[in-house]
């Protein structure tokens, strides 16, 4: 039974996915044919997905520990258990740059507006890696934020149990002396599990956005890396003790 109201569910919030994308759509051309309107696109980005949300009844609790001052960029990190995640960053209250795995640009117009707006990796390959970071670090510069999943993918096959994170955001963070801010995105795992079915289930989302985390002139990779790794990881085991109560 609960698979079937999934299933419909499923189906109601693909529909208003489609019908919402195809009538932001032509707003996304213009904004990446027209030169300085990319900014823009991306912020168009993230009103659509908070409207998509709303429109889903799906509500999304968000804490914000961090202080995002305007104008400043900052590195977001968070898990990713889900195809949601993409989806719920929308809520940053600030631009954002995604980077994502290169398999999103063969998505029919989703693909195109991607690539042309934000950053596709293919992380098999080393020159796509490089390139990757040379363009966050660009995006950086001219003051963009940036989210970048530093666990490399949905990679866990026991969540809310986090693989270990990659060394390129930290090593970025370092190099550019930009802040972290450790993101948890609880529950995603129970509303869009990972696997072949792709069933949406009803269950309220939540956000953290943790404290920045200042790379200081004793870090390294490692220490940078494990200190978001225990802020994220603490605080979905935390979610979960509370969601088995």
């Amino acid at each position: 039974m609960r698979d079937f109201f999934a299933r419909l569910y499923s189906i109601y919030a693909g529909v208003l996915f489609l019908i919402s994308f195809l009538l932001i759509y032509p707003f996304f051309l213009l904004c990446i044919w027209i030169p300085g309107w990319d900014r823009a696109g991306r912020k168009a980005t993230q009103y659509w997905a908070r409207v998509y949300f709303t429109l889903i009844f799906l509500p999304v609790k968000k804490e914000m520990h961090a202080k995002i001052e305007k104008g400043k960029p900052y590195l977001f990190l968070p898990n990713h258990f889900s195809y949601l995640d993409i989806a719920m960053m929308g809520y940053t209250p600030t631009e954002i740059m995604y980077v994502g795995k290169a398999s999103i640009r063969k998505a029919p117009l989703f693909g195109y507006y991607f690539k042309k707006l934000h950053i596709a990796v293919e992380r098999t390959k080393t020159s796509s890696r490089v390139e990757t970071m040379r363009r966050a670090g660009v995006a950086l510069d001219n003051k963009t934020s940036v989210v970048l999943f530093p666990e490399g993918g949905i990679y866990t096959e026991n969540p809310p149990q986090m693989v270990p994170f990659k060394n390129g955001a930290f090593r970025l963070s370092i190099k550019k002396q930009i802040p972290i801010i450790p993101v948890t995105i609880s529950y995603n795992h129970i509303i869009l599990p990972e696997g072949p079915k792709l069933l949406l289930y009803w269950h309220p989302a939540k956000l953290v956005y943790h404290k920045e985390i200042l790379p200081g002139p004793e870090d390294t990779e490692e220490t940078l890396k494990k200190k978001c790794f225990d802020v994220i990881q603490n605080q979905l085991r935390l979610d979960q003790a509370n969601e088995n109560r």
